[in-house]
């Protein structure tokens, strides 16, 4: 997931970071950046709210990146 490595990045934060802050654990912030996992709404809402992001921003990402993956697949 682009936009969350990118915010999480341009904040300084490790995984682990944003995974404390967010109460989840810096490896499942690893699966969802690289789009082994796909965030429950719950934890894409505790995630938007750290990063100052809107929700559905983040779904919706999740989303594209998914229709993307069956069109090569």
């Amino acid at each position: 997931m682009v936009k969350l490595k990118a915010e999480r990045l341009k904040r300084g934060w490790r995984q682990e970071d944003l995974g404390f802050y967010a109460r989840m654990s810096g490896a499942d912030i690893s699966r969802i950046e690289r789009g082994w996992m796909k965030p429950y709404p719950g934890q894409a809402e505790r995630l938007a709210k750290v990063l100052e992001l809107d929700p559905e921003e983040l779904l919706n990402e999740v989303e594209a990146e998914e229709a993307a993956c069956e069109k090569i697949g």
